[in-house]
């Protein structure tokens, strides 16, 4: 019986590792530069993924180069707790004297500091002049940034400008930048991250080149899913996995590695589609709860309007009045781009006017700024899904509190359409829940037929 090929709870190892060719590209770009990244993505996009591919001998093999002249060291800043500069500095210490094995010398010296606590940003500077002077160069891979972003009661403010200060003067001012190059990962781009910018100075992170961690291109994704044999009797089953997880790296891992201990479990017979879908919903819980909680309130409130319009278009009769919503979102560029960036809707081209007519029954039309119409969805259906719980579930203390938001969005008479709507989903759950097509999609990707033809496959 083979291992199960898709990988859940761990980072993707850099042999498994999919896509990503222009941002790895990117990164070897600044590394070789003795530049710096600044890489950020939404929750399950494969930031740390990515950091461990670039670390990878075979990356810069491919690349036709030498990694011994390269000192790398990975680290998360959430293992730092609580997060301190004097905690930064020496795990970047403790990583590189781990890596250093071949030049004791300097190990030794390394270690001398550790053990008299020296761990400041002049430390490592004495380190990489050194390291200089031997042909080698640091490559520093932080992921998790965002905790250097974020005061507790060691990490002042002042503490944070400080530290950003250090931090932007070794990477762009002092002489020993010529052997440092620095990727950092983040949930946000670092700009809308830390602390207020002084208009006395130059921002703290304007040395980074800015990269984003996208969802994965359809042809990333027949990449990512070719681990699954190419089959006729296959093929639902893989177009059911872009379905309910869209390009998320993260959604469609979790897919993938549930298919296959099913398929595992059910010895050839024929696979029950409502028990395979709730047992992906329990197991990807709590990526869509963090990616709803990460959201703000007027982001929240653009992905309950979406859910709404979007199940309007499914439903067999005029439930709700959501005229002139479309306006909202042509009115909420930046949110909706934010959204995108995250993972969590896409918005593509209306080719042809005569996809409206193929788009409409579960998708949200709207015109841009430029006049041009797009489709707005949500990246996983069962995201959407998800959000459409979410309206159900409220109470009437939290649809007034959801209420004030609408009102920032839209006007009294458009706000209460949409409580309007919200309380006709209270008391049409059956109706909801037969416009939701998954379930049928489902039982009819997992005929007996097809769980056979992929059973040697395991």
């Amino acid at each position: 019986m083979q291992q199960n090929p898709f990988i859940v709870g761990q980072t993707v190892p850099p042999e498994s590792f999919v896509g990503r060719k222009s941002e790895i590209d990117a990164a070897f770009d600044q590394i070789f530069n003795r530049s710096h990244l600044a890489i950020w993505g939404g929750p399950g996009m494969g930031k740390s993924s990515f950091l461990e591919k670039i670390a990878s001998p075979q990356a810069w093999e491919e690349r036709g180069e030498d990694p011994s002249k390269a000192v790398i060291v990975r680290f998360s800043c959430q293992s730092i707790n609580p997060f301190t500069p004097s905690g930064f500095w020496k795990e970047v210490l403790i990583g590189m004297r781990d890596q250093l094995d071949t030049e004791p010398t300097l190990k030794t010296e390394i270690e001398k500091l550790l053990e008299q606590g020296l761990t400041t940003k002049d430390c490592l500077r004495q380190i990489l002049r050194k390291l200089g002077r031997k042909g080698k160069f640091l490559v520093l891979l932080v992921d998790d940034y965002d905790a250097a972003l974020h005061e507790n009661e060691q990490y002042t403010q002042a503490d944070m400008v400080t530290f950003l200060s250090e931090c932007r003067n070794l990477a762009y001012h002092c002489q020993e930048r010529k052997y440092l190059s620095m990727i950092v990962t983040s949930l946000m781009r670092l700009n809308e991250l830390g602390p207020p910018l002084s208009p006395a100075s130059s921002p703290w992170y304007n040395h980074y080149l800015f990269q984003s961690l996208k969802l994965l291109t359809e042809k990333e994704v027949d990449q990512l899913l070719g681990i699954v044999p190419e089959t006729p009797q296959s093929q639902p089953l893989r177009d059911i996995i872009r379905e309910i997880a869209g390009g998320h790296p993260a959604l469609l891992q979790n897919a993938g590695s549930l298919l296959y201990r099913e398929l595992r479990t059910a010895q050839g017979t024929a696979l029950d589609a409502q028990d395979f879908a709730g047992k992906f919903e329990s197991d990807t819980k709590q990526i869509f709860q963090n990616i709803w909680d990460r959201c703000s309130e007027q982001e929240q409130s653009l992905l309950m309007l979406i859910a709404l319009s979007s199940l309007k278009g499914r439903l067999h009769k005029n439930s709700y009045d959501l005229s002139g919503i479309d306006i909202i979102f042509s009115q909420k560029e930046r949110e909706l781009t934010n959204l995108e960036e995250q993972g969590v809707i896409t918005r593509t081209g209306l080719r042809k006017e005569g996809e409206l007519t193929n788009s409409r029954e579960k998708r949200v039309i709207i015109r841009t700024e430029q006049g041009n119409k797009k489709i707005l969805s949500f990246t996983s259906s069962l995201m959407e899904e998800w959000v459409i719980q979410e309206l159900g579930n409220t109470n009437n203390e939290s649809l007034e509190k959801r209420r004030k938001v609408f009102l920032k969005l839209m006007s009294h008479e458009q706000t209460e359409n949409v409580t309007q709507a919200i309380r006709w989903l209270w008391n049409h759950t059956q109706e909801i829940s037969s416009a939701l097509e998954l379930f049928g999609k489902l039982s009819a990707a997992f005929p007996k037929g097809a769980i056979q033809g992929l059973f040697n496959w395991i």
